[in-house]
């Protein structure tokens, strides 16, 4: 294993991609291409914004930090680029950029349109073993919204909907959604639970997954539908209450077309 050193600091302030030392934070694994390990890293800590919007990102004191050469971070930095996260400035470095809401609410089409085929899929091809993995699933869920640990919520929101996909047996469908909804990731993430409170969120899961073990596609697409769309009133709240942290929050025209309904909302 390759140790990071224990602080990274930059010139304008003090990126922390990985937290504290542990075992899955600050180490990198031999076995595997250190560039795209940086990537999940760096990812990972701009959606949570513990590097913020704005913030400088330094070659030299992120491979200090993980104990490698500058080349992986360079190529880290290119792929954090395509992913639309950061800028890349010749003779001035490399800063996170602020969230696109545009860029969030176009990824939130996309993903609206896969995953309400998985979710109908899903309902007509579940077995007991789905039923139960949805089951332990809500339960964990609802213990992360009881004792408000968000960032353990943001994990199992995101395994609930790898396991929709995994009963539908379309991973693909999964790396599609991946590929597109970083933008959106940062909105979702910062939402919890400024804007859309847990226990609301773990509702509307329960509504798709009860759907699901029903069998019941029609229910299932429109309560996937219903949850998907949440972001479309989130949003709006919180580039008014984080403005630093927006930009391009111009609503995308197909919006207009994708209200929720109150009979809609689980």
């Amino acid at each position: 294993m390759i140790q990071a050193a224990p602080q990274l600091a930059t010139s304008e302030a003090t990126p922390d991609p990985g937290g504290e030392p542990s075992a899955s934070g600050d180490t990198l694994r031999l076995d595997a291409p250190i560039a795209r390990q940086i990537i999940a890293r760096l990812r990972q800590a701009i959606i949570e914004t513990r590097i913020r919007p704005g913030q400088a990102l330094s070659e030299a004191e992120i491979a200090a930090r993980y104990g490698v050469s500058r080349q992986p971070v360079r190529e880290a930095f290119i792929g954090l680029r395509n992913m639309g996260l950061v800028q890349i400035l010749p003779s001035r470095g490399t800063k996170v950029v602020k969230i696109s809401g545009r860029a969030a609410l176009n990824a939130r089409f996309v993903r609206e349109a896969i995953e309400c085929a998985v979710a109908r899929a899903a309902a007509r091809l579940v077995d007991e073993a789905g039923r139960d993995e949805l089951e332990r699933s809500l339960a964990a869920q609802a213990q992360a919204a009881a004792t408000g640990d968000a960032t353990r919520f943001y994990e199992l929101d995101e395994s609930f909907h790898r396991a929709i996909a995994a009963i539908a047996d379309c991973d693909y469908a999964a790396r599609i959604v991946e590929s597109v909804r970083v933008q959106l990731d940062r909105v979702r993430f910062l939402s919890l639970p400024e804007a859309t409170p847990l226990a609301t969120l773990v509702a509307q899961h329960r509504a798709i997954a009860t759907a699901i073990q029903r069998g019941d596609d029609d229910a299932a697409e429109r309560a996937m539908r219903a949850h998907l769309r949440e972001v479309l009133t989130s949003l709006p709240r919180l580039a008014s209450l984080h403005p630093e942290l927006f930009e391009d929050v111009d609503l995308p025209r197909h919006v207009a077309t994708q209200r929720v309904e109150p009979d809609e909302r689980a």
